[in-house]
């Protein structure tokens, strides 16, 4: 039976999107609400990017919908024992209030723009909420040496983690379906993870938030600008979804023996579904710092960027990313069973590195390239 609500739950998201984002469309090219091309840019024409408008509204309703007819019994036949609830109500009820914040956030930014300070100030404030709730990286299990972790230490680590993830989904959003193929890939992983540990009403959050995705993906992706059909999720999305998926990998990742047990690498497991945007984000900063640019300023340095470079179509791209990610977090699901998640880490971050010389050493060939045709054309 908790199958089957799950399994509504998704179908509710799926459904909500599929009737709200044609309407957002309609609603956005009659004010013109559009994301307007530029040198950075590579999308054509003007696309609204209102895409995020419908995630949370229609994650929290099935979440709430479903989860409100298990606690009465009305589709399981017994209501949630009441100690579960002391474990779940407030971390739920405090990232509602977090993915609110982020998305009233992330909506003001893409209506008429925000701050970056600002908008990093309410990503703190959201950040803040889960620690409150009693969620937090209270355990390593043994990354670096480290197992169990003190609260003046694993609070602020936990917010740093949640401001950062958060970030890194916003800023890999850069070309069709890369940030929803993205987190579709983790919500997947971690819903099934979840799933086996018994975690239901995570693994419920899991697949309703990859339900949501499904509709707004085929939008992002096949969608004919031409038509009128095509759109972006902007910050109000992005936001919204990161934040989602920082709670669910910190909550996978966080020790907690009364609601499941884990393996030893639970830590390297939870966010290895998130290793590609934030290496990406990491490799972005040491970039700009070693060229003495803003690190908060907008480049063409993102992982996206070198996959274009390299002459690949963004569909191709984006592809390539995604199964990159299935990649890392698949072997690291395997490998932590066996191998220390010291050796699995710094495997993690090898690899990235010989990957991120590739990429730049390919690129610049290409570059190389269309410089020397360039020139003997004239």
């Amino acid at each position: 039976m908790i199958y089957l609500l799950i399994l509504l739950a998704f179908l509710i998201s799926v459904l909500m999107s599929m009737v709200i984002i044609p309407r957002i469309l309609v609603v956005a090219l009659k004010k013109r609400l559009f994301d307007m091309p530029d040198s950075r840019k590579i999308h054509e024409g003007a696309i609204p990017r209102l895409g995020g408008l419908c995630f949370a509204p229609a994650i929290l309703f099935s979440v709430s919908f479903v989860s409100a007819l298990y606690c009465t019994g009305y589709l399981y036949g017994y209501q949630i024992p009441q100690w579960l609830f002391t474990h779940i109500l407030s971390e739920f009820y405090l990232l509602a209030c977090g993915v609110i914040l982020l998305y009233l956030a992330g909506l003001k930014d893409d209506l008429v723009g925000m701050r970056y300070t600002t908008k990093f100030m309410i990503q703190i404030v959201a950040a803040l909420l889960l620690p409150l709730s009693g969620l937090w990286i209270n355990n390593l299990y043994g990354l670096f040496g480290v197992y169990e972790l003190a609260p003046w230490i694993g609070i602020p680590l936990t917010i740093l983690v949640i401001v950062f993830i958060t970030n890194a989904i916003n800023l890999i959003d850069g070309i069709d379906g890369l940030a929803s193929g993205l987190s579709g890939s983790a919500l997947l992983v971690l819903g099934s993870l979840f799933l086996i540990n018994g975690m239901w009403i995570y693994a419920m959050l899991s697949f309703a938030t990859l339900g949501v995705l499904i509709p707004f993906f085929y939008y992002n992706v096949f969608g004919q600008v031409k038509q009128g059909r095509k759109i972006f999720m902007g910050d109000t999305g992005s936001l919204t979804l990161g934040y989602i998926l920082v709670f669910l990998a910190v909550r996978y990742a966080s020790y907690n023996p009364d609601i499941a047990h884990y393996s030893a690498g639970a830590i390297v497991v939870a966010f290895s579904t998130l290793i590609v945007p934030m290496f990406d984000v990491v490799r972005v900063m040491i970039v700009r710092a070693r060229n003495h640019k803003p690190l908060f300023k907008p480049d063409r340095n993102h992982i996206h960027h070198k996959f274009l470079d390299m002459g690949m179509t963004p569909h191709k791209a984006m592809i390539s990313i995604v199964i990159i990610a299935c990649l890392f977090s698949s072997l690291n699901i395997l490998l932590v069973s066996f191998v220390n998640i010291n050796i699995v880490f710094a495997g993690d971050i090898l690899i990235w590195v010989g990957l991120s010389i590739w990429f730049e050493r390919t690129g610049c060939k290409k570059e190389s390239l269309k410089g020397k045709e360039f020139v003997k054309r004239f």
